[in-house]
């Protein structure tokens, strides 16, 4: 597994951002995907997941209804759709394969470079 996650960048508060994550190697169907944000001085935090098949999805609280995660293992890819976006939201977003279970408590054993977005207010 090696993930890339590309996308981000700076958009307006109340806007919206796609961001992605390719794995180059030949085994993405085979994991549970996750996207977790580390902001400026704070801990890393898990914002969503979504299963091998693409069900069942989990998503934190503070996202639910204005992100959207999906994949396409034909194009072992994961993205993370991000609407309404928020100033505090700025943050690097990094993708992860899971290795055991699926949603926030999964280990995840994977992860990509990350990929910087800053929402301006």
């Amino acid at each position: 597994v090696q993930l890339q996650a590309s996308g981000g960048g700076l958009v307006e508060a109340g806007g919206s951002l796609r961001i992605s994550c390719v794995d180059s190697g030949r085994t993405f169907s085979g994991y549970p995907m996750g996207w977790f944000r580390q902001p400026p001085g704070k801990e890393r935090e898990f914002v969503a997941s979504i299963s091998r098949s693409g069900a069942p999805i989990y998503y934190s609280d503070s996202v639910k209804g204005r992100f959207t995660i999906s994949r396409d293992n034909a194009k072992n890819t994961v993205y993370l759709q991000m609407n309404s976006l928020k100033s505090e939201e700025t943050a690097v977003y990094y993708c992860a394969a899971a290795t055991v279970g699926n949603g926030p408590r999964a280990t995840y054993d994977y992860w990509g470079q990350g990929t910087l977005v800053t929402v301006s207010s």
